[in-house]
């Protein structure tokens, strides 16, 4: 009996299971990229109600992050700096600023700015900023260089596998309290020292269990 499919066919079910093969590891590297906090999260810049400008205030005025942001060392919020900490400033300066005009707004309404959080976790995920700070871990480590973001920009994601990561190896983020808020901080030759000393005086465990971060 004459052959009725070319001797190549044979081959079809090779074939048909590589391209099965490879369309599943396309699909797995779709959602394992563009569904990452890398791809999703980091860059996110929203607009603010006021054109604040970060590089100016805390770079080249060289404002201390804990001017605006009050509770960092004691409480588990940053916190949001109220019109009145603008204003402590902007009484005298900036006065015919047609940017600052939400901010003079505010201060004669009493109604609050209606600030955009840029870096925001979920509800279910418990984060004490006070912690952190008085553990050694720099603004730096979770914020970027926010000295030179004229915009605050997401610049690390704020996934779990990052918390793990730093939760299993804090030595790299641990810095001198002098240091906390120094922005490009590089350690120097006795880094491995200081965070050991730092770790046995502090205590410093981070936990990796579950109830560390979901309460």
């Amino acid at each position: 009996m004459a052959q009725l499919f070319p001797k190549w066919t044979n081959r079809l079910p090779l074939f048909a299971a590589g391209a099965g093969l490879g369309g599943l590891l396309a699909v797995v590297f779709f959602f394992w990229h563009f569904g990452s906090p890398w791809y999703t999260d980091v860059g996110y810049r929203p607009e603010q109600p006021v054109d604040y400008s970060h590089k100016l205030h805390a770079g080249d005025l060289g404002l201390d992050c804990r001017y605006c942001h009050t509770n960092v060392e004691t409480t588990e919020y940053a916190g949001v700096p109220p019109t009145q900490t603008c204003m402590n400033c902007h009484e005298v300066i900036g006065t015919d600023n047609t940017k600052l005009l939400p901010v003079r707004e505010s201060w004669s309404s009493g109604k609050p700015i209606e600030w955009v959080r840029v870096h925001d976790l979920p509800d279910y995920a418990y984060f004490d900023h006070s912690v952190h700070i008085r553990a050694g871990v720099g603004c730096e480590s979770c914020h970027g260089n926010v000295r030179n973001m004229e915009k605050v920009t997401l610049s690390q994601p704020l996934s779990m596998g990052g918390c793990l990561d730093c939760h299993r190896n804090p030595d790299p983020q641990l810095r001198p309290a002098k240091a906390i808020t120094e922005m490009n901080w590089t350690p120097d030759d006795g880094h491995a020292e200081f965070v050991e000393r730092l770790k046995t005086e502090k205590n410093i465990a981070p936990p990796e269990d579950c109830a560390a971060c979901h309460r």
